[in-house]
């Protein structure tokens, strides 16, 4: 897989770990696109900004995104993020809730998918 070329593409609700996971990502060559879909009305706005090779979908609860970041929104515009997020949700190739995950947990289960090692577990490359 030519990693340059291959478009991962990251949505989810604010606070569900879309920056953490990017930064990770990229000292793997991985051409990552973090896709605000959650601020749109138009529902496949994410298909038409990066039309990604994978679409990985993030997931946090409303008290942990309060707890990972200090909004100041209500549920009521938490809900409406994951409405907003529907459309994306439903043609994600891997969705991932982040509640109980640390970022290392996320990573690891985003590169197992892409079939990609670690990189402190790669030896003679």
């Amino acid at each position: 897989m030519n990693k340059a070329s291959f478009t991962v593409g990251l949505v989810g609700v604010c606070g569900s770990g879309k920056t953490t996971l990017t930064n990770r990502l990229k000292p793997y060559g991985f051409n990552v696109r973090q896709i605000a879909q959650e601020h749109s009305f138009v529902p496949d706005m994410w298909q038409r900004l990066a039309n990604p090779d994978v679409l990985i979908f993030l997931e946090a609860s409303y008290t942990i995104t309060l707890q990972r970041k200090p909004f100041n929104w209500s549920e009521a515009e938490y809900q409406e993020q994951l409405r907003r997020l529907r459309h994306a949700r439903e043609h994600a190739d891997i969705h991932i809730i982040t509640d109980e995950l640390s970022p290392a947990e996320v990573l690891a289960a985003v590169l197992d998918f892409l079939g990609e090692k670690p990189i402190e577990n790669r030896v003679g490359e």
